[in-house]
């Protein structure tokens, strides 16, 4: 499938007029070196320019966007795939955290299965073990340092997002549906990347956090463009009107997508925006 290629037949129509578009970050929005790239912010630009908004959610902590949002001049954003929606300023517009009883059922879980196990609360990363080899990758991602504890106390009580890290890509997967069933509604279990497995608050993802970038805005969500790369991306595609895929993104995730992009090492968002949303923009 080529860059421009419609994705395989499916049943939904794609809008032909967009006037907000929603992006996932890391895989997406930015490149390997987890940077926006100038071609990224130019298209950007050209977006808003031609009367369409732009928001961004990840499965980052809020702290940890910084520097896109600021590099992106965002006025509304989502961490925690939409537990939390921020101004550009970074002042709450709502804030959502784990059940604690959640929390600590899928610490219980996880543990003897060999995760490493993140705690993001009180604004802070808390992690137990700094050997793990994940940690300086996720220090180059959110740019800032974890708080080596000996527990997790109860900052599992305010947790934005507890992350099981492993090798173990196969029992992640496999642990997923399962810690779902567990936690019930006091949680959603996602992966967000292969080797994270991520608890977030119960009833928000980044479907939820495309309805609240759409109530902000004022825009109908049959007018929204989202784009994204991997599964937990998929709840923005139940309720955008265009559905757009990054060529680095998982099969699941093109095969929904109305719209195949290239890759994020590619621009692949400066190339959606130029190929798929400024001839739909709003004018």
């Amino acid at each position: 499938m080529t860059a421009t290629d419609a994705a395989p037949a499916t049943k939904h129509t794609p809008s032909g007029r967009i006037r907000l578009m929603v992006s996932d970050v890391d895989g997406t929005l930015v490149n390997k070196e987890k940077q926006v790239t100038p071609g990224t912010i130019e298209a950007v630009r050209r977006l808003r320019e031609a009367g369409v908004a732009f928001a961004a959610v990840s499965a980052r902590p809020p702290r940890g966007m910084k520097l896109l949002v600021e590099a992106l001049k965002l006025d509304l954003f989502g961490g925690f795939n939409g537990g939390s929606i921020l101004r550009g300023d970074f002042s709450l517009v709502e804030q959502h955290f784990v059940a604690a009883d959640a929390a600590r059922k899928g610490i219980e879980v996880m543990k003897p299965r060999g995760a490493y196990i993140w705690v993001f609360a009180d604004d802070e990363w808390f992690i137990t073990d700094p050997s793990n080899q994940y940690v300086a990758g996720e220090i180059r991602t959110v740019a800032f340092q974890p708080t080596v504890v000996e527990d997790f106390g109860d900052h599992v009580t305010r947790a934005g997002k507890i992350v099981f890290s492993s090798t173990d890509f196969d029992m992640l997967a496999a642990s997923e549906p399962e810690l779902q069933a567990l936690v019930g509604d006091g949680a959603t279990a996602r992966r967000s990347q292969a080797k994270y497995l991520d608890l977030t608050p119960p009833g928000t993802d980044k479907g939820y956090a495309v309805r609240a970038f759409a109530r902000h805005f004022g825009v109908p969500l049959e007018e929204v463009a989202v784009i994204g790369d991997m599964q937990n991306d998929l709840p923005m595609f139940g309720v955008a009107g265009l559905r757009l895929a990054m060529g680095n993104g998982a099969a699941e995730v093109k095969e929904q997508a109305d719209f195949v992009s290239t890759a994020n090492d590619q621009d692949g968002v400066a190339h959606a925006i130029e190929q798929f949303v400024l001839p739909r923009a709003a004018r």
